[in-house]
């Protein structure tokens, strides 16, 4: 697979594994020798001490990583924004920081907030919109469990609907001991007409970096730079 420069990573919803697959994802191309920056448009819960760039880059290793903006709830962008009185930036303004990583660096690995179509400001723009803008490709994240092949389903669908490129499907947590469900909607996910690029094992982030990134490329088996 002949990778792009700009990646966006979404999911189909909030706690599928979207930051452990961007995480992964970073340290397949950093291992190749690629420069690779990641950037998060808007990341909420920092009160909690929240940071997926800072675990993307303890994870992934040599990678450079920017947030757009930190909001202190654990809540959707326009709603943590809301309680801290913050004005989100519009869309257009992630784009162009974007453009600017791409312009240093050989990938740029684009992390959302929740699902395609959490607003990340105030006049509705989504990680859908800012792909539109970017004209980039996307990786969708889905867990395994019950439930997943219509949130999967929908969400491919609004991409297809906005001409958005797909570049395959990962499940973001996949359980040491599957069950037959798991085992099943990995077998129909594995026939979209979108590729399955792999599976993250559940508590991924409990391993040693070095372990995650020697590891990454297996999970990944259907990504290559």
């Amino acid at each position: 697979m002949n990778l792009p420069a700009i990646i966006l990573v979404t999911g189909t919803d909030t706690g599928v594994g979207k930051t452990i697959t961007t995480a992964a994802l970073a340290a397949v191309l950093s291992g190749t020798g690629r420069s690779v920056a990641v950037y998060k448009p808007c990341q909420s819960g920092a009160a909690d001490g929240d940071s997926d760039t800072a675990e993307i880059v303890r994870l992934a290793g040599a990678v450079k990583a920017e947030t757009g903006v930190v909001l202190q709830e654990p809540l959707a962008p326009v709603a943590a924004a809301a309680v801290d009185h913050v004005q989100l930036p519009g869309i257009a303004v992630h784009a162009e920081k974007i453009r600017e990583l791409a312009a240093d660096h050989e990938h740029v690995l684009v992390e959302g907030a929740g699902g395609l179509l959490v607003e990340l400001d105030a006049d509705g723009g989504t990680m859908a919109g800012l792909g539109a803008l970017l004209a980039a490709a996307f990786v969708l994240v889905a867990r395994p469990a019950l439930g997943t092949l219509n949130h999967t389903a929908l969400t491919l669908e609004a991409l297809a609907a906005r001409g958005l490129q797909v570049l395959g499907l990962v499940l973001g947590s996949w359980p040491a001991d599957p069950e037959f469900v798991h085992q099943s909607n990995r077998e129909a996910l594995g026939s979209l007409p979108v590729p399955l690029l792999g599976a993250i094992p559940e508590q991924a982030s409990l391993l040693p970096p070095g372990r995650f990134r020697a590891d990454a490329g297996a999970w990944l088996d259907g990504v290559s730079a």
